[in-house]
């Protein structure tokens, strides 16, 4: 066995307190009234409609301005950009072309306390601004709902300002067919008269050189200028498919729209479980949690502890994971089925730990020293172990394709379960991948750690008969 030293027991074990504890409760000063947030925890998590509630808004083009059915396309699509952008991941969006209508349901943000909806729709109605920049350097980086990575925050060269989206009259998806039997999407612009003037000075300028588009300060493509755009037309070419071409169409469109959205209507929605509830669930997860403890003591013993420990890391990475602890993970709307994803993902964690401590014991029963028994138990144990978390990784990742906002089978599931489908397959996710990382790793080095102590040569401790040293 590669030998561990003594005090990584203690190191590790200190190490996933500490964090576990300001990943679940966070980390915040104050200077006099006003709160500074170090860490994210548990009390700025975004909850879903079905717990806390949230806001339902109608929009529709102000100065009653008739907009085409791609107008309409393009403003639902910077309303998604902006809530994806902002963690909000459970929300029903809809376009009702017949009414030129708008309709959007999201909710509350998480130190939301006066409810009042008109300023909670200011947080996704604000106008957008379409600019482009040179270069593509970025200052922040976050997952998108689809999974890719988001650029934000235009920095250095990137933060001057070329053009902005009035320049541009309409941006349309199409498709090359030029090259036979293989179809390239792109983007295809036209700008104004004033536009196309500007839009050539600086395609002559950045010849060669990378342009990118942002939406407020999010990166939306960037862009290799290959010739001299001239005639008032131009595209934009890239490994795109369909559906990315025409949302990224949509977007263009979106900051440039002939027209600014007014709420026509607006109101509250009543949580379907409320916070009581979430209340009485902590409550009887912590109760649960307590009793699995006590088992793992009786059955593993020393082993228990220390799964104890990993369980705890577990659930702290699985929160770190939704709350934005992590800044290059965005934050998360956690609903129901998300609470239920991460309590299945525990459930697996303490199914690694036991099936660990099994694998250890038989090899104690055996005769084995602690240390060669801990050597082999945790090598034993591994395949299965890994075996029943790939699966649930598969069956995640599956959730998260068909159920994601930007995926093309969204429609046939319908909105309202985009949100709710896709938050259970995110925190199952995070809480595997926790699983690995704690219930795998950090268990194995606290064990082979701790195997070495005097103390810990007392077979019994592992589940050898008593007295048994």
């Amino acid at each position: 066995m590669k030998r561990v030293s003594k005090p990584v027991f203690f190191i590790v074990a200190l190490l996933i307190l500490v964090f576990s504890y300001a990943a679940i409760f966070g980390v915040a000063y104050y200077t006099g009234d006003n709160p500074h947030v170090i860490f994210k925890g548990i009390g700025d998590i975004r909850w879903g409609i079905d717990i806390r509630g949230g806001v339902e808004a109608t929009f529709k083009p102000a100065k009653d301005v008739s907009a085409s059915r791609e107008e309409l396309d393009s403003a639902k699509a910077i309303i998604e950009t902006r809530m994806v952008s902002g963690g909000i991941t459970d929300y029903e969006l809809y376009a009702d072309y017949g009414t030129n209508r708008i309709i959007v349901r999201f909710p509350w943000k998480s130190e939301e306390t006066e409810y009042d909806p008109l300023e909670a729709i200011k947080e996704i109605s604000a106008t957008a601004e379409l600019t482009f920049r040179p270069g593509k350097s970025y200052a922040d980086v976050g997952i998108g709902s689809d999974g890719k990575q988001v650029f934000k925050t235009p920095t250095g060269e990137t933060d001057t300002v070329l053009l902005t989206g009035s320049a541009i009259k309409s941006a349309r998806a199409y498709v090359d067919t030029s090259n036979g039997s293989v179809n390239k999407y792109g983007v295809g612009l036209e700008f104004t008269a004033e536009g196309s003037t500007a839009f050539e000075q600086i395609t002559t300028e950045y010849k060669g050189q990378t342009i990118s588009i942002w939406m407020d300060n999010v990166m939306l493509s960037y862009p290799t200028v290959e010739n001299v755009i001239s005639g008032g037309s131009g595209s934009i070419t890239g490994n795109f498919t369909a559906e990315e071409a025409t949302k990224l169409a949509n977007q263009i469109n979106a900051g440039a729209l002939p027209f600014a959205l007014e709420t026509s209507s607006y109101g509250t929605i009543n949580p379907t479980l409320g916070l009581n509830s979430l209340t009485a669930m902590a409550y009887a997860g912590g109760i649960a949690l307590i009793i699995v403890s006590i088992f793992m003591l009786i059955i593993g013993r020393l082993q228990g502890v220390i799964a104890i420990i990993a369980l705890i890391g577990q659930m702290g990475l699985s929160v770190a994971a939704v709350s934005r602890f992590f800044p290059v993970f965005d934050s998360f709307t956690m609903t129901l089925p998300g609470i239920a994803g991460i309590i299945l993902s525990v459930g697996m964690g303490v199914d690694a730990n036991i099936i660990t401590s099994a694998r250890v014991k038989e090899e104690v029963i055996k005769g084995k020293t602690v240390s060669s028994a801990v050597d082999r138990g945790t090598k034993n144990s591994l395949s299965a172990i890994v075996d029943g978390n790939m699966t649930v990784i598969i069956v995640s990742v599956i959730l998260l394709l068909v159920f994601g906002p930007s995926n093309i089978l969204s429609w046939l599931f319908g909105a309202s379960t985009v949100g709710e489908i896709y938050a259970f397959g995110y925190t199952l996710l995070m809480g595997v991948i926790a699983n690995f990382i704690m219930g795998i790793t950090f268990t194995r080095l606290m064990l082979q750690s701790i195997a070495n102590y005097k103390f810990a040569k007392n077979r019994w401790l592992f589940g050898g008969a008593k007295n048994e040293s």
